[in-house]
């Protein structure tokens, strides 16, 4: 019997991924939000009090923030089981391996022999192709395309509209800009702009 589905952030990215556990036919228990000002989010209650937390393994929970690092810390403080959230318009390869807590918006698609880790979101007309390694935390913009045999590194964000050739590695932590064009690999914690991509700046990052 499945679970219900416990949604940690109440904003509008959490009533995206609330769509998307309907569509899926499952039931939603409600949201989680330390905004104390809304009680309501969608048709579901909004519940404030950090008890739930101790009651483990009553709901599967996915965690709807958009920025990484957050997501990460969050991830690592709840001991709580996580489900995936697939929207019913993508499509994804039965050869495709995708990690508890990640979620995957309408339109998108993964090919086949796809790794993708845990906690990452998968924006809407996303595209990813054969054989490529998507690391825990990523954020995959809408309407961004990787090709073939692309390597993205933990925590990594890829912006709306870019594009990854084949081949490719983006270490950790990166963040890509929305319509780049990445040609040549990227190195960890660097910001990419630009077609062809070319790193701007370092980062600094702790994880």
């Amino acid at each position: 019997m499945k679970k219900d589905v416990m949604i940690f952030g109440a904003g509008g990215h959490g009533s995206v991924v609330a769509e998307i556990i309907e569509s899926m036919g499952n039931r939603i228990h409600g949201f989680f939000d330390d905004d104390t000002i809304k009680d309501r989010c969608l048709d579901y209650p909004i519940i404030h009090d950090v008890d739930i937390f101790k009651m483990p393994n009553l709901f599967d929970w996915l965690i709807a923030v958009g920025n990484n690092a957050i997501r990460k810390q969050i991830s690592l403080s709840l001991n709580q089981s996580f489900t995936i959230g697939i929207h019913p318009s993508s499509v994804v390869s039965k050869r495709t391996k995708i990690g508890d807590g990640t979620v995957i918006m309408p339109g998108s698609i993964l090919n086949s022999r796809t790794e993708v880790g845990r906690h990452c979101i998968l924006n809407t007309n996303s595209s990813i192709d054969h054989d490529c390694i998507i690391g825990d935390y990523v954020h995959i913009a809408p309407a961004a395309a990787l090709a073939g045999s692309v390597i993205v590194g933990e925590g990594t964000e890829i912006g709306t509209g870019a594009i990854v050739i084949p081949g490719i590695k983006i270490g950790k932590w990166c963040k890509i800009g929305a319509g780049a064009v990445i040609v040549r690999d990227v190195p960890d914690g660097t910001v990419s702009v630009g077609v062809p991509g070319r790193v701007t700046r370092h980062l600094e990052f702790t994880f």
